[in-house]
This record gives C-alpha cells, structure tokens and sequence, in this order.
C-alpha cells in the first residue's frame, strides 16, 4: 500500500475539525492565516491538556462561531504537512449537529465570521482554502464516511 511522503520535521500537532451541516450547506469560518490572508477553514482547533477529541471540537466550534454543537460521528483524520514551515498536523475531523447559535459570543482573535456554504460554492472559492484538507474532509462526509465516536478512546485522568 503507498504512503504519501510528508517531509517535514516534529511531531505531528494534533487539531480537531467540525463538519456541521444543515439543509445542504457547511458551517465555515472566514480567517486570517498567519500570512493575514482571508481563508476559508472549518471552524478547528488544537486540542488543549486534558480535553478529550469531541470536546475539543465542541469547545473550537463555539469560540469561533458561535454555534453549540453535538458530536456525532468521526468522519476521518488526517495526517497533513505543510512543508513550507516544516509542521505537520493531525487533523481530527468530526460531524456534529448545530444545536444553538449564540450571535452575542465574541469569536476567537483572527475569525473574521462564520460563514455557510454548499459544497458548489466551497469548490467556486478553493483558492481561498486554508488547506486541501477543507474539500477532503466534506468529500468525505458526503460520501458517507461516518464511524462511531467510540472509536475515539480517551484515557485521560
């Protein structure tokens, strides 16, 4: 079986990703990269001490958009490397419901606004994408990847 070759230095930093989707459409954040660029990301995040997966994504998902979310599913993860900075990540990519909006949250520093789109206007701006891994993940999801959330084992104290 071929592996891809991610030639990039450290461990992989691991981040989590929410898939929300209601009536066609993708919950998205419009943000700044580290070059300033306005990109388009699902709302993700780094997994902080002591958070379980799902959390992570929970915690993410509101404090840069202002949804409550539910964990549903794992929809997959992705090993991914950005051999411009020599990091790699592992992404985490969940479906959750959107249970609540909360419009008043202030959104994380960099976050521009969420932002709802289809997988046709997705594709119309993918130069816009902060990484392959915004298309990958919703292909995935449409195509039915869904595994229980049990597989996701947290051992933490």
């Amino acid at each position: 079986m071929p592996t891809e070759n991610i030639s990039v230095a450290g461990r992989p930093r691991v981040t989590v990703a929410a898939l929300v989707e209601r009536e066609g459409r993708f919950l998205f954040v419009e943000e700044r990269d580290d070059r300033g660029q306005l990109v388009l990301n699902q709302p993700a995040g780094h997994v902080e001490a002591g958070e379980s997966l799902p959390d992570a994504m929970v915690r993410e998902t509101f404090e840069e958009t202002g949804w409550h979310v539910v964990p549903q599913s794992l929809v997959g993860t992705y090993l991914w490397g950005r051999p411009d900075c020599g990091l790699s990540y592992l992404r985490v990519a969940i479906a959750a419901l959107g249970e609540r909006y909360d419009q008043t949250a202030p959104l994380d520093e960099g976050i521009v606004r969420p932002i709802w789109l289809s997988r046709e206007e997705l594709l119309a701006c993918r130069d816009r994408h902060r990484s392959e891994l915004v298309l990958r993940c919703v292909d995935d999801y449409l195509a039915g990847e869904r595994y229980p959330l049990t597989v996701l084992k947290s051992l933490l104290g």
